[in-house]
């Protein structure tokens, strides 16, 4: 069985959604699956081995151009190839940090049109690359924004279409009306060409899957997998960690920079915590253009809030210097406003045996086991969140005995391994089943 998992890049900006993808490609190949990851519009980032193809399908430069030039949907092959050279595609996924949903609504609508949209030529090339070279029984498309695709794969390959959900609520909330009722209306058509769709969590399987009106019985929960490898097979001494640096402790962030991900929150909690304790806030993420503001605010409000010198922002960083971020921390805080779909650094701060404080809301009360592996929060609400990481930093023991559970319900829950079977069992289904695609 051939699969070939399809991912959009992000823009020269690791993403959880890169992450993933990169992890089950890596863990299908590990196990003797026959799986490629193919990135679109640009290339793929991730912190760990890139395993992606070096083509990349969906160019964005073409892309764009045939929204905007409608002259570029009618030109031939031999002018298009250069405009999805990599070289160009690396150079632009590294200046696109600028686009911003709110502005990108007739672009989506247009390639969820697939074979009617202004990219139908791209579409219907990636179509025969996959059916005259690669040959798949399988194409996993990596969110539903790609899902325009899925028509003509399934006509011209016959592969089974599997499509993960994975956030895209973000995005599709950001486009202003009429373009979001529009996209919508897409997406639930749509939805009917996949024959399957896996959710990472029960959560945004209910409510991404309703969205979508698509059936429970097409939705399939597959937790989110990490390389088990890299992190610590057995629990920290969170005890000696902390007396290694007599009286301080280190609040760690690791997401995105972005409201979504709530790290002013966690500026705004710091001067609670500092009034009775000497902490500190470690944080990291990735930043494109479009969120610089976000960033630059929240090292604003630090120095307003007199706890400049207690707020340290990384930004990106590498695996070894996000596993010594965790190697350094206390207590991991996610104080997510959003609903949250993934929950990828909650689930490495668990696989790293950290105590984990989110907020009570998406996919973070499953996570976290009914907080046995951290405590919740109310959302939005500074003050509580910093009673509850003050539980922890008080509590010595309840902090070890919810790092030690996170740390066991990684690596029972987690692993890319697990990950991959699971998918493995969904993809024979699609490929070798009676494929309904009326229901």
């Amino acid at each position: 069985m051939r699969i070939v998992h399809i991912t959009a890049g992000a823009g020269g900006r690791i993403c959880g959604t890169c992450l993933h993808d990169n992890t089950l490609v890596r863990a299908l190949v590990a196990r003797g699956r026959d799986a490629i990851l193919v990135p679109a519009y640009v290339p793929t980032t991730t912190d760990e081995e890139n395993v992606a193809e070096r083509k990349v399908v969906m160019g964005g430069v073409n892309v764009w151009l045939q929204e905007h030039v409608p002259l570029f949907r009618h030109t031939p092959a031999f002018l298009d190839s250069p405009l999805d050279s990599r070289p160009l595609l690396e150079w632009l996924s590294s200046r696109t940090g600028g686009a911003r949903a709110a502005d990108l609504g007739p672009l989506t609508i247009s390639t969820l049109m697939g074979e009617r949209g202004h990219q139908r030529k791209e579409v219907a090339k990636l179509a025969r690359w996959l059916a005259r070279e690669v040959r798949p029984d399988v194409v996993h498309l990596s969110n539903a924004l790609l899902l325009g695709l899925a028509r003509s794969i399934r006509e011209a390959t016959g592969a089974g279409i599997v499509c993960s959900l994975s956030g895209e609520d973000v995005f599709i909330d950001a486009i202003p009306a009429p373009h979001r009722d529009t996209v919508e209306s897409l997406l639930r058509e749509r939805a009917a060409d996949a024959d399957h769709f896996i959710a990472l969590n029960q959560f945004f399987a209910d409510f991404m899957g309703g969205r979508l009106g698509v059936p429970h019985d097409r939705v399939t929960v597959i937790p989110h997998g990490v390389d088990l490898a890299v992190f610590p097979s057995e629990p920290p001494d969170l005890g000696a960690r902390r007396r290694s640096r007599p009286g301080r402790t280190v609040v760690g962030f690791l997401a995105r920079a972005c409201p979504e991900k709530g790290l002013d929150q966690l500026v705004r909690c710091l001067p609670l915590l500092a009034a009775h304790h000497d902490v500190e806030v470690l944080a990291a993420g990735a930043t494109v253009d479009a969120e610089r503001d976000y960033i630059t605010g929240c090292l604003t409000l630090a120095r307003e809030l007199g706890v400049a010198d207690r707020f340290r922002w990384l930004g990106q960083i590498v695996r070894a210097a996000k596993l010594a971020l965790f190697e350094a921390i206390d207590v991991f805080a996610m104080p997510a406003p959003h609903p949250e779909a993934k929950g990828l650094p909650v689930i490495e701060a668990m696989a790293a045996g950290v105590p984990v404080v989110a907020s009570n809301r998406g996919a973070f009360p499953e996570l976290l086991d009914g907080e046995r592996a951290g405590l919740l929060h109310a959302p939005e609400d500074p003050a509580a969140l910093a009673r509850a990481i003050t539980r922890l930093i008080d509590d010595e023991q309840l902090a070890g005995r919810l790092g030690r559970h996170g740390h066991a319900l990684g690596r029972s829950r987690h692993g890319a391994a697990a990950m991959a079977a699971a998918h493995e069992a969904v993809y024979a289904e699609v490929a070798g089943g009676d494929r309904d695609r009326t229901r």
